[in-house]
């Protein structure tokens, strides 16, 4: 029962989320994943994702506790 940060509902566009996926694993100096739609990251890095994606000109909802 590791925690696990899950980006989910993102739009159709494979190649650049992968992109994504190993930009916010640098970021938040973790291991993680892009798979079936959803980028995962090692750990809990809610806040330092909000921001990063914020600041990429997303709009981030945060789920869960």
């Amino acid at each position: 029962g590791k925690t696990v940060t899950v980006l989910f509902e993102l739009p159709e566009n494979p190649n650049y989320f992968k992109d994504l996926a190993k930009e916010l694993k640098s970021h938040c100096g973790t291991g993680g994943s892009f798979k079936d739609g959803r980028i995962e990251l090692q750990g809990d890095h809610k806040q330092k994702c909000l921001s990063y994606l914020e600041n990429k000109g997303f709009r981030v909802k945060l789920a869960g506790g």
